[in-house]
């Protein structure tokens, strides 16, 4: 993620992920692809996907919901999300692209969301993705047609798909489990809640399926508060939504959760002894060096 953002910055390319997304040859995916590429239909295909997707990236949790519109999240498990913009915009068009060369059809999603914030010109985006995007939603997500779930694939190859899903699976059988840091899961808990005002201990608990004597205990055991993971996230978005010299520093202080930019100021001198202007100005300073 951090290489992204120093390769957006070395290119002046703030669509880093939308950039690489669009160009690499899809086959690079490896096993993923042939045993989406090689199934009957495009729900045969988003099974295989969401089944092996660590074969591509152990950090990816991808899932599907059924039902009005076809929901296909995307999630981190042992990876902070909430200062990634770049690798989540490569995946989600990786993904669009991906659909559009199974089912031969210019697909366009019926919506799609973002846990991060964008602001300016969304042009590009929306070239992409359509009109129905969203950014600081809830979950990353694109919603697709429930009919696409049907189309035949014009690669469909029953051989070739039998002799995949053998060694997808032999591949997940010799791989260890990868149990996500309970400090990263309890961040990309709090993220998306931030500028709903929805943060707090009892929330976030029931988030995670954890009573919030529960969630107490497991953040003791590991040397943590509530409050320590709150303010670190906050003071580490700040940073990232201040490089943003377009975003007005009292939508910033939303973003975060706080009640006005008076106490976003008050909480920003206390993480950097600095105002947010000065901040950014310091922010945007760097960023032009050259490296």
């Amino acid at each position: 993620m951090d290489f992204l953002v120093l390769v957006s910055r070395a290119v002046a390319d703030d669509w880093i992920g939308l950039t690489l997304a669009a160009d690499f040859d899809l086959r690079e995916m490896g096993m993923l692809y042939y045993v989406a590429a090689s199934s009957h239909r495009f729900g045969d295909a988003l099974q295989r996907l969401e089944r092996y997707a660590r074969l591509g990236n152990e950090a990816l949790v991808p899932r599907i919901a059924k039902g009005s519109v076809c929901r296909i999240g995307l999630a981190y498990t042992g990876v902070p999300r909430h200062l990634d913009r770049h690798q989540m915009e490569f995946l989600a068009l990786a993904f669009v692209r991906l659909v559009r060369q199974l089912v031969g059809q210019k697909v366009m999603p019926v919506a799609t969301s973002f846990v991060h914030h964008r602001s300016g010109d969304l042009r590009e985006m929306m070239r992409h993705f359509g009109d129905g995007v969203e950014f600081g939603a809830s979950v990353d997500e694109i919603c697709l047609e429930p009919a696409l779930l049907d189309a035949a694939l014009v690669g469909e190859d029953p051989f070739l798909n039998e002799l995949m899903l053998k060694s997808c699976e032999e591949a997940m059988a010799g791989r260890l489990s990868n149990v996500s840091p309970f400090r990263t899961l309890v961040e990309n808990t709090i993220a998306p809640l931030l500028p709903h005002a929805e943060v707090g201990a009892k929330t976030v608990a029931r988030r995670l399926g954890l009573s919030e004597r529960t969630f107490s205990r497991r953040l003791k055991a590991e040397g943590l508060t509530f409050a320590e993971i709150l303010n670190d996230l906050r003071r580490d978005l700040a940073v990232r939504h201040l490089e943003e010299r377009k975003l007005p520093v009292s939508q910033i202080a939303w973003l975060l959760g706080f009640h006005g930019p008076s106490a976003f100021s008050h909480a920003c001198r206390r993480w950097t002894g600095k105002s947010p202007i000065n901040l950014r100005r310091d922010c945007l300073t760097s960023a032009a060096m050259p490296a």
